[in-house]
């Protein structure tokens, strides 16, 4: 086949585009050049501009395939970097990895794809994509650790059948090394990508008090019993379960609190005890299915952060609303802003974006 492979210039996407040209394919590389290439370089790590733009092209001249750098710095920065603004806004916590492969990677490089008359589009994500008679399902990577199905939810059936990820079935980080060795790439040894890529500094609160100057405006902290406990320097700096940079406000008595909602209107952060945080029900909207919708309840299991294990839910789906309802088994910190992706078993059924109580659903299932 002929497949565009998306690559960022690090060892994953490289891996994945030597492979594929191993196995005969007519390859050819991609790279999105997402923010300005001067920040990127003055930061390690990070991805999509200035050294991995280098490194990208390095690995395709090395191993002879066409590669096309695309700029995407505008789109990037109203669909990914203003969004992610607006949530901290909210009193939200935003995955911008969701919303740039929502967006920016997945549609604007099958698009390309299509342009080049390729059969497939090609990543580095650790995910598997598993091919039975009733079309691709879209399934949680060999290595646990590794894992990006949660990342991948908003993918569309229609793109998921276009798609491919070759790294899925690899048991471990270490395994994708040494295939890079073995292809004579020299990005075998490069650091992983860390923190947000358009943060060079690690200082998100700076950004959306730039972009957002309400997010950055002081504040006051409350007991969830109405007692002022404190000040803050903006509802931009804070998140549902976070314990730190609360100042005064950390403890009461000897019980440690933590942020348990956000009221962005009023200026005010409220924190409670750690088992007051928790909840029985999530609501999500922006839902993409990746199986029929179902219309009745059904057995699943839920993650509502990346790095947590999946837990027996029980879901069900307000077509009229656009919104998924999620009764947990066990109650769990919820953030809004987050995703909350069902399972069933290793298979990704759907997921959304998690909302605010107090947040009116339209039709389209976008929080008004």
């Amino acid at each position: 086949m002929r497949i565009l492979v998306a690559m960022s210039g690090g060892v994953d996407s490289s891996v994945v585009a030597g492979l594929l040209q191993e196995q005969g394919h007519e390859v050819i590389g991609a790279t999105l050049q997402l923010y300005d290439h001067g920040a990127a370089t003055r930061r390690k790590g990070a991805c999509c501009a200035g050294q991995d733009i280098h490194d990208a092209r390095n690995v395709a001249d090395k191993l002879g395939i066409p590669h096309y750098v695309l700029d995407r710095e505008s789109r990037f920065r109203s669909a990914v970097i203003e969004d992610f603004a607006s949530s901290y806004a909210r009193g939200e916590t935003p995955i911008p990895c969701v919303r740039c492969n929502q967006t920016v990677k997945f549609q604007d490089l099958v698009e390309l794809a299509h342009d080049l008359g390729a059969d497939a589009l090609a990543t580095g994500h650790y995910a598997r994509r598993v091919d039975d008679g009733d079309g691709p399902r879209l399934c949680r990577a060999a290595d646990p650790t590794r894992d990006q199905s949660y990342f991948l939810f908003a993918t569309t059936r229609q793109q998921l059948a276009f798609l491919r990820l070759p790294l899925g079935d690899y048991s471990s980080k270490a395994e994708v090394r040494t295939q890079a060795e073995r292809l004579g790439l020299a990005v075998a040894e490069k650091p992983d990508s860390q923190d947000i890529c358009f943060v060079p500094d690690g200082r998100y609160h700076d950004l959306v008090s730039a972009l957002r100057p309400e997010a950055g405006e002081n504040g006051v902290i409350e007991h969830e019993d109405g007692r002022v406990l404190g000040q803050h320097r903006g509802v931009g700096r804070y998140t549902v379960g976070q314990g730190r940079g609360l100042g005064t406000a950390s403890m009461d008595g000897d019980v440690p609190l933590y942020v348990s909602s956000l009221d962005p209107a009023r200026r005010r952060i409220v924190v409670a005890p750690r088992a007051n945080l928790t909840k029985h029900t999530v609501s999500a909207g922006e839902v993409n299915w990746l199986i029929s919708p179902p219309s009745s309840e059904i057995r699943c299991e839920v993650k509502l952060r990346a790095r947590e294990v999946p837990q027996p839910a029980t879901a069900s789906w307000d077509q009229e609303r656009a919104v998924l309802h999620v009764a947990l088994d066990q109650a769990a910190i919820v953030a809004p802003g987050q995703a909350c992706v069902l399972y069933d078993g290793d298979r990704v059924l759907g997921g959304g974006f998690i909302l605010r109580q107090d947040r009116v659903v339209d039709s389209t299932g976008r929080a008004a």
